[in-house]
Formats: C-alpha cells, sequence, structure tokens
C-alpha cells in the first residue's frame, strides 16, 4: 500500500452554504482544513424555487483556486434534485429546489398507478413530497423536459462542467426512488410503468471510480497544473457522512446532522417490509454495498428557520438559557411536513403547541428548547424503531455533522435514547469524502480501516446518558395521544 500523504479537495455542497476542504491522508495522518467557503442561497423566481447552480459552480473553482495542488477531487451535495441538458449538453434552466411547491398533490398521481405499497417494495425508500420521482412526474409536459437528452443529480451535474464527462453516482441515484435496493440498479418495470426514460440518466458510477480529469480551462481558471482526477465519492452528503462514523463493530446507530437529522443504521441488505414503509424508513444505499436504513426528520432546520426570523443572535448564549428552560414542557412532531417550507418558524411552533393543548413558548429560550427537545424525541424513537424493524441491536449512538456542536443537543439525545452518544466528527461528510478518494488512490484499505483512522485522528466526544428514560417515554406517550407523532417525513 502506497504510505505517502497526499492531499484531497472535498467539494461538500449543503443546503445553505457550500465549501471546498482539503484533506491530508496518510497511513496516521488525516486533516482537514477549510480552503474556501460560500453561500447556497435559493432564489425565488416567477416560476418557484431555484437553485443558483452557477453561483454553486463559480464557488467550486473559486474553493479550488483557494485549495492549491491537490491529488484528486470529490464532490458531494444534497440529494433528489437534479439539472437537466439539451442535446448540446447545456443547461436547460436553473435547478428546481426540493422546497418548490411543484410536488404538491402528486404522490398521490403516482399512487394511483403504482400504489405506494408497491412503491416501497421496489424501492425501499421513504414517501417524501420531493423524491425525484415525484418531481419527474410533476415535470411531465413542461418544455424542459420535453427538451431534455440528460438529467443529471447536482454532484454529478458539477463534474460533468469540470471534467466533460457525465455520470449518475449510485447512493445519490439510491435517492431518487427509481433504483432497486437489492440489485444497485435501476427499477425498469417501476419506471415503465410511470413513464419515466431512465435513458436521461447517465451510466451509472460507484464511490471510488474515475469520474475524469480536469478540462484545460477548468485548470487555467483555477491555477492548478495537471492532469487532476475527479474521483466518484458517495456523492450524497448522507452517504459520505456515514461513511465516516467512526464505529467500532456493527452495533451503533448514526444520526446525521445539519439541516436535517438522518437517524439509522448501517445494514447489510434493505429491510423491505410493509412495517417499515407505514414507519417512514428508507432504504439508501452506501459504500461496498452497505444499505443507510434510516429515517429523515426535519433536523436543525427548525432551529436555523428560527434564528433567521430572530435576526441571527448569538447562538452559544441562546443554548445556555435554553438549558435553563424546564424540559420536556412542550415537544412537537419534528418531522411533520408542517415545517418544511420556509418562513414563520417560531409561530409554527407556538402554533403546533398550542394546538396540541401544551404550554406555548414564548422567548426564544423557550422555543429553541422545544425544538432540541423534540428532536432528541425524534432521535429517540428513529432508534429504538430502526433496532425494532432490522431486528439490529446497538450499543451505542454516533452523532457526526453539524450538530455536534450543540452540546445541548448531544446531551439531550444521549438522555433520550438512553445510550452513549459520541460525537464527533463535524466535518463528516467532507472526511468522508476524503477518505473514499484516499482509499481509491491506495492510502487507506476497506471500510473498518476507515474508521480506525478516523478514531485515531479525529476529536471525539462521549455524552453518557443521565438518569432513566422514564420522561422521555412520558413526553412521546403525550405527543402521540394529542395526535403530533404521526410519522417524520
Amino acid at each position: 500500500m502506497n504510505t505517502s500523504v497526499k492531499s484531497y479537495a472535498a467539494v461538500d455542497l449543503g443546503a445553505s452554504s457550500g465549501r471546498v476542504m482539503v484533506g491530508r491522508v496518510g497511513p496516521d495522518t488525516l486533516e482537514l482544513t477549510e480552503a474556501h467557503r460560500f453561500p447556497n442561497r435559493p432564489v425565488r423566481v416567477p416560476e418557484g424555487l431555484r437553485w443558483d447552480v452557477l453561483g454553486l459552480y463559480r464557488g467550486v473553482l473559486d474553493g479550488l483556486r483557494a485549495a492549491g495542488r491537490v491529488d484528486s477531487v470529490g464532490i458531494d451535495s444534497w440529494a433528489v434534485d437534479y439539472g437537466l441538458l439539451d442535446a448540446d449538453g447545456a443547461l436547460l434552466g436553473n435547478p428546481v429546489h426540493y422546497r418548490d411547491a411543484r410536488t404538491e398533490g402528486v404522490a398521490e398521481r403516482v399512487w394511483e398507478t403504482v400504489p405506494a405499497a408497491e412503491l416501497y417494495a421496489a424501492t425501499g425508500l421513504q414517501y417524501a413530497p420531493f423524491n425525484t420521482l415525484y418531481q419527474l412526474v410533476a415535470a411531465r409536459g413542461t418544455a424542459q423536459l420535453a427538451h431534455a437528452e440528460r438529467l443529471l443529480l447536482i454532484p454529478d451535474l458539477l463534474a460533468y462542467w469540470l471534467t466533460g464527462e457525465q455520470g449518475t453516482e449510485l447512493t445519490n441515484a439510491s435517492t431518487t426512488q427509481l433504483v432497486d435496493p437489492r440489485t444497485g440498479d435501476w427499477s425498469y418495470d417501476l419506471a415503465a410503468r410511470l413513464g419515466i426514460d431512465l435513458s436521461l440518466f447517465a451510466p451509472l458510477r460507484r464511490p471510488g471510480d474515475p469520474a475524469g480529469v480536469l478540462r484545460p480551462e477548468v485548470l487555467e481558471e483555477t491555477g492548478l497544473t495537471g492532469p487532476v482526477p475527479v474521483t466518484t465519492v458517495g456523492s450524497h452528503d448522507t452517504a459520505s457522512a456515514v461513511a465516516a462514523v467512526p464505529a467500532d463493530g456493527e452495533r451503533f446507530a448514526y444520526i446525521c446532522t445539519g439541516t436535517w437529522s438522518l437517524v439509522g443504521l448501517e445494514l447489510e441488505a434493505p429491510v423491505l417490509g410493509e412495517a417499515g414503509r407505514a414507519a417512514n424508513f428508507t432504504n439508501e444505499l452506501g459504500l461496498d454495498g452497505t444499505v443507510r436504513y434510516l429515517r429523515n426528520i426535519m433536523g436543525l432546520w427548525l432551529l436555523q428557520e428560527c434564528l433567521r426570523a430572530w435576526g441571527e443572535p448569538d447562538l452559544g448564549p441562546l443554548l445556555r438559557a435554553a438549558a435553563e428552560v424546564p424540559a420536556l414542557r412542550s415537544v412537537v412532531n419534528a418531522g411533520d411536513a408542517a415545517f418544511l417550507a420556509p418562513g414563520h418558524m417560531p409561530e409554527r411552533i407556538a402554533e403546533a403547541c398550542r394546538a396540541t393543548g401544551q404550554p406555548v413558548p414564548g422567548s426564544p429560550a423557550e422555543i429553541t428548547r422545544v425544538i432540541l427537545d423534540s428532536l432528541a424525541l425524534a432521535h429517540r424513537r428513529a432508534v429504538a424503531e430502526a433496532q425494532s424493524l432490522a431486528d439490529h441491536p446497538v450499543d451505542v449512538v454516533h452523532i457526526v455533522g453539524g450538530g455536534t456542536r450543540n452540546t445541548l443537543l448531544c446531551r439531550l439525545t444521549a438522555d433520550a435514547c438512553g445510550l452513549p452518544v459520541v460525537a464527533g466528527p463535524t466535518e463528516a461528510a467532507a472526511l468522508g469524502n476524503v477518505l473514499v478518494q484516499a482509499r481509491a488512490h491506495g492510502l487507506v484499505g476497506d471500510l473498518h480501516e476507515m474508521r480506525r483512522l478516523l478514531t485515531r485522528t479525529q476529536p471525539l466526544t462521549r455524552y453518557e446518558p443521565r438518569g432513566d428514560t422514564a420522561a422521555w417515554r412520558e413526553a412521546e406517550a403525550r405527543l402521540a395521544a394529542r395526535g403530533a407523532g404521526s410519522a417524520a417525513v
């Protein structure tokens, strides 16, 4: 095995910001530095909510220039959204944002052709109104789709602009609701029944596959010296984040925290039973043929939107004040679709408490405590249900991503689950991205070796549960009794 230290650029795009990180990897080295960060601001135009993908690409180019010499580039981002290209390879308009209203009512139309139970049995994917399948059905009859010759998911679109080569990375493709998780290939029968043309998609790639080299024009613009390969990583950011969970063995649950909380297990095979569908668990593909069996919970989006409404106050004092608010006075269903759209989040949380007969929070500290108690409660339920549905017990919960900085959320999650929580790494998606590149170039071995390197090199914090879980069980029962305990979206 190659024992030198090499540098890799991880392009990691989130729903609110993007960044280019540089990772240095060797046998006992895993260091990550931020080269460039840039905003990701959706734009509302007359036809709806759109991503500013050109602004994102500009940020990627600026980031690669700031990164300096690297041995490879990998790209991960959020899931489900895509760009359409014409016969000349030109982009047909800005990609539609998954929070756009165009998919309202579309799922019911789809289920008339393929009932929800059949859809789940074929793809194992949870119901979410913005799944790519529903977006494509919503786009039927539009001029853009009629003129499209190629569909590229967001990371694949950026990789195409960097290299001129097209592909569809598998972990992200598995979020489209058009992939059979048992075979790791397209669900051709399902697509045919729904009139979806799978030839729109470029050939499938897997993490570690080559994705081309930077075009001469990109080298010139970034100041890099070629050839610089682009390596396929787990391009769904959650796939990269789960690859960077510093777990020892198989008896662990993970929570990938950020705008969303993705709570689940890493399994060897999908769980496709009706009970899983009813509980709204999803089977997405991960590294090395693994399955990410998880539930989407609204996550820190709730707090992010409140902070925006409050004028972006300093989070530290707010969390300290929230820690002094009595626990579990009021809780809401953190997966309720009522919280999906942006705007007026403090009022919507207060109204949800009022509608369920609970004390109505008034101050920012009280509303923050409702959010964090509710997220911890949702984490508890998802961890427990995942273990039961998959018959896969766990001994520890790993929290990775931005939520690791939120000490109160980590402590509450340990208390709610009644299990130790190991928090870290914070930059899990970027680290997973870098490690897959390093593995493709022979610097690290299998997934277990990648995780051992993470454990040796990354700061981790352990939270032990305090007391029993009786208060959490009571809050869970109270929420369900008041009609606010429906499955997460």
